[in-house]
């Protein structure tokens, strides 16, 4: 009886090893590159890889997700100058850097099936004020990612413009006065009282 469920065991690993290498095998590949010379970046983006570039803590996509196989996708690509090979899209974009510019953050695309671009920044911007230190800040949003449930690979990488924090940014709010009218009062002293 033992050596039966033994062999059960095994063949279960087996199977297990079999759908993890077929799974491995179906997967696409995809690169992204960020190209820095003087004050001018260019991002070549091939796959489905992101790059985004803090400017005063708004997110800039100097990349875009692509599904090319649809078609409506493939001829904007196209008509834009772009070319799919093979099922990729090649596609470049030029961003002069200025003062403001404080961070790119390239990662694959486990990182943005849980964060948006923005979201992404500002975790980022939150992380680097906090200890100022940029391979910490990737390892946090990583573990975030994970954290959120992220089930593709997670690859990250960030360039970081200044050896400063990012500054922290205040947005002010207008005040709104805000009143009840009695009838509203009194309406929510009979919910509160039941």
């Amino acid at each position: 009886m033992a050596t039966e469920k033994r062999m059960q065991h095994n063949l279960r690993m087996l199977h297990l090893q079999k759908r993890a290498l077929e799974s491995s095998l179906a997967s696409g590949t995809t690169a992204l590159t960020a190209m820095i010379c003087g004050r001018s970046l260019l991002v070549a983006n091939a796959g489905d890889c992101r790059a985004v570039l803090s400017r005063c803590g708004d997110a800039v996509e100097m990349s875009k997700d692509h599904r090319p196989c649809c078609t409506k996708e493939r001829m904007r690509i196209e008509s834009l100058g772009g070319y799919i090979d093979d099922g990729y899209l090649n596609e470049l974009q030029l961003m002069t850097l200025t003062k403001d510019d404080e961070f790119l953050i390239i990662g694959s695309d486990g990182i943005w099936d849980v964060f948006t671009s923005q979201n992404a920044v500002a975790f980022a911007q939150r992380r680097l004020q906090e200890h100022n230190d940029v391979k910490l800040c990737c390892k946090e949003i990583i573990e975030e990612a994970t954290k959120r449930g992220a089930s593709d690979n997670l690859t990250l990488v960030m360039v970081r413009f200044h050896l400063e924090p990012p500054p922290h940014v205040v947005v002010e709010r207008s005040r709104v006065r805000r009143s009840i009218s009695a009838e509203g009062l009194k309406n929510l002293k009979f919910f509160l009282e039941g």
